[in-house]
Parts: C-alpha cells; sequence; structure tokens
C-alpha cells in the first residue's frame, strides 16, 4: 500500500509540475498570433494616440501584429471591463491613462473591473499634461482674462471633458474649486469628441491631452491659455505653465498605462516591458513623443504599480472636494 501510495504521489507531483513547465515554454515563444490593445478610449485621445505608437513599433519587434481596437464607453469602463474578462495569455493587452485606470472602481458602483485584483502593471512608459483651451470666439487671451469672464457671468460658460473620470476632468474640477469658479461639466465618451464641441463653441473651454489638441491649437480653431505642467511643453514653447499664469495650483502629470490580466505569466510581461522600455527610449520616438506632449517614463512593472498608488492618492483630494461622482 506504502509503495502505491508513493507512486501515486510521485505521478501527481510530476502532472503537477508538467502544466508549469509547458506554460513557461510557451511564455518564452509569445507571441504567435496577433495581439489586441484594448484602448478604452475613443479615437483621437492620448491613450489612443500611445496605443497607436507602440502597436506599430512592437509589432515591428515581435515580428507578429499588434493592433488596436478602440472600446469606448463608461468613461474607460467598458474597454477595462472587457479586457479583464479576457484570457490571461498575453494577447490581450488594456491600454488606458493611469488615472481613470485607478479612480473610476472608487466612484462607480459596478465599474466592472478591480485594478489590483483584475490585472497586472507592464509598464506606465510615458506621461503627458492638459492644455487649457477655448474656443477662438471667445474674449479670453490669458488664464486671468477667462477666470475674470467666468466670475463676471456665473453658470454661463461650460467645460467638456474626456470623461466623468479622466485627468481632463480632474484637472477642470481642480482649476474650478482652486478658484471657486461656476462652470457646467459636459463630459464624453473620448478627448476627440470633447475637442470637437470645443471648437465648435458648443462647450467653451476645455481641458485637454497635447495629442488631442496641439493639431487644432496650431490650425488656430482652439486657442491655448495655459499647460498645467511643471514646465513649459517644446511642442507649445510660447505657452505659459499654470504657475507661470498665475496659478501654481493647477498641475496634472498623468501617464499610460498598458495591463494585462492577473494570471498572465510573468515572462510575457517581463518581455513586454521590455520592449516598450526600448522602444520610449528610442532618440527618434523621443522626438516624435515630444511632439505631441508626451515623455517617456520606462521603468519595471513593479515600478509602475507604485506610480499607479501615487496617481490614485494624488486626485482622491479633487475628488472629495468636488464632490465628483459617477454620472
Amino acid at each position: 500500500m506504502r509503495i502505491l501510495r508513493r507512486r501515486f504521489l510521485y505521478l501527481a507531483g510530476g502532472a503537477a509540475a508538467l502544466p508549469a513547465a509547458s506554460r513557461s515554454a510557451w511564455a518564452q515563444s509569445y507571441p504567435t498570433r496577433p495581439v489586441r490593445l484594448i484602448v478604452a478610449y475613443a479615437p483621437g485621445g492620448m491613450t489612443d494616440t500611445i496605443g497607436r505608437l507602440m502597436a506599430q513599433r512592437l509589432s515591428d519587434r515581435f515580428k507578429r501584429q499588434f493592433h488596436v481596437e478602440n472600446m469606448p464607453g463608461g468613461g474607460g469602463n467598458i474597454g477595462s471591463g472587457r479586457a479583464a474578462r479576457a484570457a490571461a495569455d498575453g494577447y490581450t493587452i488594456l491600454v488606458n491613462d493611469g488615472t481613470s485606470f485607478v479612480i473610476n472602481p472608487i466612484l462607480y458602483r459596478n465599474a466592472g473591473y478591480d485594478p489590483d485584483g483584475d490585472f497586472k502593471a507592464i509598464a506606465v512608459p510615458v506621461t503627458t499634461t492638459q492644455v487649457l483651451t477655448v474656443t477662438p470666439s471667445m474674449p479670453a487671451h490669458t488664464v486671468k482674462d477667462l477666470v475674470a469672464l467666468i466670475k463676471a457671468s456665473p453658470g454661463k460658460y461650460s467645460y467638456a471633458s474626456a470623461g466623468v473620470t479622466s485627468p481632463s476632468r480632474f484637472t477642470s474640477e481642480l482649476f474650478r474649486t482652486s478658484l471657486g469658479l461656476d462652470l457646467v461639466h459636459v463630459p464624453f465618451n473620448g478627448a476627440g469628441p470633447a475637442i470637437t464641441s470645443t471648437i465648435g463653441g458648443h462647450t467653451q473651454i476645455a481641458f485637454g491631452s497635447p495629442a488631442s489638441s496641439l493639431a487644432q491649437i496650431r490650425e488656430g480653431t482652439l486657442r491655448a491659455l495655459a499647460v498645467a505642467s511643471r514646465s513649459r511643453l517644446g511642442a507649445l514653447p510660447d505657452v505659459l505653465t499654470m504657475k507661470e499664469a498665475g496659478f501654481p495650483e493647477i498641475e496634472c502629470d498623468s501617464g499610460i498605462g498598458f495591463f494585462v490580466p492577473t494570471g498572465t505569466p510573468k515572462e510575457i510581461i517581463d518581455s513586454l516591458n521590455r520592449e516598450i522600455g526600448a522602444i520610449v527610449a528610442l532618440p527618434e520616438l523621443k522626438e516624435q513623443l515630444a511632439t505631441f506632449g508626451f515623455e517617456s517614463s520606462p521603468g519595471t512593472p513593479e515600478q509602475a504599480a507604485i506610480a499607479l498608488k501615487e496617481e490614485s492618492a494624488k486626485w482622491l483630494n479633487v475628488i472629495r472636494t468636488a464632490a465628483i461622482k459617477a454620472e
């Protein structure tokens, strides 16, 4: 009986070890088929821009197609929820802005995902800021002009955001609450529609990412008043920072993150992290990122997770002060 028991335990142990060995070998051969990058927002915004830049270069480096699939809606929840339910095999990657990713489950009763339990961070390879813009028909050419205009007509003006829990919303609310302004919020499913609304004058004001607003600023269909970064953007060298404009408390630097479902082999996560880090370190890509108002910030998956926790803590105070709720 003892011999039979020992033989059973030996065979059981071997059977348990086999999937792990096979899984490791399978991870080392990754990818063997196309990889889907779910972008949780509509085309045209900062998340979509980075998703497409990285998909192209990951395709080149891995010799397999990495393609973007836009899934807007719910302030990023639809795309994030879909990615959370995907197989943990490295063939579905979520691309989302770090702010919305960590804040949505706090604001929504049922966001459809848990950022800590459902996902592992690959990297937060780039950061960007927000640009305060107005429709050109607005008689405001400085931030102080705009503040005076809003205070003279409480409730008259509205601002567009890329979503209820987007960095543009949080930065706008920081602007509104810090200065005691009476503004109407109009949320959209992505930065592209929000900027389009402001160009048309349906909403007069928008904080938007450089990626979503630079072309319009250069064309003159939007007027940039200030950037919410610590220093001026190379892409907008003549536009003051909010601090230079007299409002140092208005600051936003947010990251774009890449995530996979929990359970994805660490070998795949590490491989993706290495390649993404190598991509954003390329001089030509750094230059290209700068033209869109991004800065590269390569780091380990562990560093990405820490950065996301810091992002969450930074905006919780704004949420409480502005009494922001998922609408």
